[in-house]
């Protein structure tokens, strides 16, 4: 298990409960990621109270809500360069970034307290696979297309594929984490994309029910 050093000792208990939700997602034990998840809840809950970067302020609520609802999507996410648009303070792309220290994981938001966070993020974790943006999506212009675009929570899947279609690579995929699957909005996708796939996710500790919405790219460079 990893070891507690710099951590709150209330957080002992979730380096139990981290390595049990690593295996219902499927993931391998890696006590140095969880190590730096607890360090990246800490630090979030420290600037919480000052800068109010998420309405969740109950310890046990942020670890499931924030923490366990982000880790749920990564036994589907591919590629390796992703982008999470209106990351807010870093969720999921921070616990991404974390758990996948191969991929490129980039945070764009457009409020600069919430960069301001993120940038400080990067430095404490060490995160050297993420770049932090702060900028509006529709005016970012990346060098490089993305392989997957990830949104959690940021807009309809509508206004999410056209604010973000000059992100992606052709056939890249769109990652939409949603509280439920809106029959409407997979209904009346624009003619650029395709819906590939529904994923029910099962985050522990969270009766809500969760999704994660596959869909690809058709528009040709």
């Amino acid at each position: 298990m990893a070891s507690n050093k710099s951590l709150p000792s209330s957080y002992v208990d979730y380096l139990t409960a981290l390595e049990q939700a690593f295996r219902v997602f499927g993931l391998s034990e890696n006590g140095q990621a969880w190590q730096k998840l607890l360090e990246y809840m800490a630090l979030l809950q420290k600037w919480n109270r000052v800068y109010n970067l998420t309405a969740i302020r109950d310890e046990e609520e942020m670890f499931v809500k924030n923490l366990l609802d982000s880790l749920s999507v990564a036994p589907y996410l591919s590629g390796q360069r992703l982008i999470d648009v209106g990351t807010g303070a870093g969720l999921p792309g921070i616990p991404l970034a974390i758990l996948f220290p191969e991929r490129q994981v980039d945070l764009l938001d457009s409020n600069s307290k919430k960069t301001r966070f993120l940038v400080q993020a990067k430095a404490e974790l060490g995160l050297d696979n993420v770049q932090v943006l702060h900028e509006r999506v529709e005016g970012y212009q990346p060098q490089a297309l993305y392989d997957g675009v990830v949104s959690r929570a940021f807009a309809s899947l509508e206004d999410m594929l056209h604010w973000t279609r000059h992100l992606l690579k052709p056939h890249g995929y769109w990652w939409a984490m949603k509280a439920q699957k809106t029959q409407d909005e997979v209904a009346h996708l624009p003619e650029f994309a395709k819906m590939l796939q529904v994923f029910n996710l099962d985050v522990p500790g969270l009766a809500a029910h969760r999704t994660l919405i596959r869909i690809e790219n058709l528009q040709e460079s």
